[in-house]
């Protein structure tokens, strides 16, 4: 592989560790630089990041081993550059150890002083003589930190993980978080049917299989080409969204008809469900603080040919802003959160968010529900839903919501919802998606009914 995808990849994570901004917007920001770059090269570097991203902490073990200089001691980008070389001597048995060495050290001259290519050079030329042997943290001495390490996990979210299910569970949700999930698309079934595509995509994709639980989802892996780049794609037949995503609007379960918003409704995926669920009758207003990914959004429903949506840019924080709007048949809050959910497809919340983090969403997700909840009509329905399994961010929100909003309660009998989806649901209303048991990100989500 040319050095300019090492580059490129060299690039990307150095973005990443300056600025607070996620994974995939600044890998696409870095990539529209790179107009020139073939597809092959493109996807080394896309595969280079995110095998980075996923497995920085085992990464790092290695680099500690086999460095004499401490590690808090290493330039940020020195350690991008060896985190790079080590995950293809690691992980990458296409690339022979020798590349991976002699251009990690052809990037570091380019980067750093002479001296830093040398450091470069001995560290990686070690560590692919030796990492074999090497000794990895063992369960039955420290649990958390063994966990953390060989999964490739912050300690604090291992901790709380172990506490809360138990070491074999934690263990087994890091390993399905790890794993590269494979490409699940809806259904718009306002333009074709699940068989009608999953058949178009016969020929251009692998092991396309139905999703269980949504009706209308289709899984598939390696596309022979991008997914904008599809027929399909381009003829508004699908919109990419992982299967928990899709039985959020299902659970809101809107009819065409009805006035329903869309609160941080961001590119679009819930809106366009919900659209296809409303049989494009009716109205949508669709909210965002972004005024770019409202105007995608606008872009995506035209794909999809559909007519019912209205967009607002607005901050649903700021109260002496919020739009002035008619009350609404059903709303969807899908939060914003940690994202702790959605790591196996955003490796990069791993080393972004922290324990902190929690306590200050909950304060902005409560803040929104309270904001929204007075816009949804007597006998009106609101969904609540975040990425997230972290009980701060969803039932201590919920909770606290009822204890001072006395119209509101938790609708349990729902009617009309797949099996296999009722299957997920807990006693006490929540359902709840998990990669290790359900194959899906990790989603909660809550209906409540307005009595009053």
């Amino acid at each position: 592989m040319p050095i300019n995808a090492r580059k490129v990849a060299f690039d990307i994570l150095n973005t990443l560790d300056r600025r607070r901004d996620t994974l995939d917007n600044i890998m696409d920001a870095v990539l529209a630089g790179e107009p020139g770059m073939s597809k092959r090269d493109r996807a080394f570097a896309q595969a280079l990041v995110f095998g980075v991203m996923r497995w920085r902490g085992r990464l790092d073990f290695v680099i500690r081993e086999f460095s004499r200089t401490r590690f808090d001691k290493i330039d940020p980008g020195v350690l991008n550059i060896l985190r790079m070389a080590l995950f293809q001597i690691l992980y990458m048995d296409r690339v022979p150890d020798s590349a991976a060495v002699n251009t990690a050290v052809a990037l570091a001259k380019t980067a750093a002083a002479p001296w830093v290519a040398r450091f470069v050079n001995a560290v990686l030329r070690k560590a692919a003589r030796e990492y074999r042997n090497l000794s990895f943290p063992e369960v039955k001495g420290n649990a958390i930190a063994a966990i953390a390490t060989n999964k490739s996990f912050p300690k604090w979210i291992v901790r709380r993980w172990a506490k809360r299910y138990g070491l074999e569970a934690a263990t087994g949700l890091c390993d399905a978080l790890n794993v590269i999930p494979a490409i699940t698309v809806r259904t718009n079934r306002l333009k074709t049917s699940r068989q009608d595509l999953a058949e178009s995509l016969a020929g251009v994709a692998r092991q396309i299989k139905p999703t269980l639980c949504s009706p209308d989802g289709v899984s598939f892996v390696n596309p022979s080409t991008s997914i904008p780049e599809l027929t399909s794609f381009k003829a508004g037949w699908f919109q990419v969204q992982d299967e928990a995503a899709q039985l959020v609007s299902l659970l809101l379960d809107p009819q065409p008809g009805e006035n329903v918003l869309d609160a941080c409704a961001g590119l679009g995926g819930k809106t366009g469900h919900i659209a296809q669920l409303m049989k494009n009758k009716g109205s949508i207003v669709a909210i965002d603080v972004k005024e770019d990914k409202l105007l995608l959004l606008e872009s995506e429903m035209q794909r999809l040919g559909i007519t019912i949506v209205e967009t607002v840019c607005r901050d649903l924080e700021d109260e002496d802003r919020r739009p002035k709007l008619k009350p609404f048949d059903r709303l969807l809050l899908d939060a914003p959160c940690s994202g702790l959910g959605v790591m196996r497809r955003n490796p990069d919340i791993k080393w972004r968010a922290t324990g902190n983090d929690l306590a200050l969403l909950q304060g902005r997700q409560l803040g929104l529900l309270k904001n929204l909840a007075r816009l949804v009509k007597p006998s009106g329905v609101l969904v609540y839903a975040v990425c997230s399994p972290e009980p701060e961010e969803n039932e201590d929100v919920v909770n606290e919501f009822l204890k001072k909003s006395a119209e509101f309660v938790i609708d349990k009998e729902i009617q009309g919802l797949p099996d296999r989806m009722l299957s997920i649901q807990a006693a006490d209303g929540w359902f709840k998606t998990f990669p290790h048991f359900s194959y899906m990100d990790g989603f909660s989500f809550i209906r409540l009914k307005r009595n009053q």
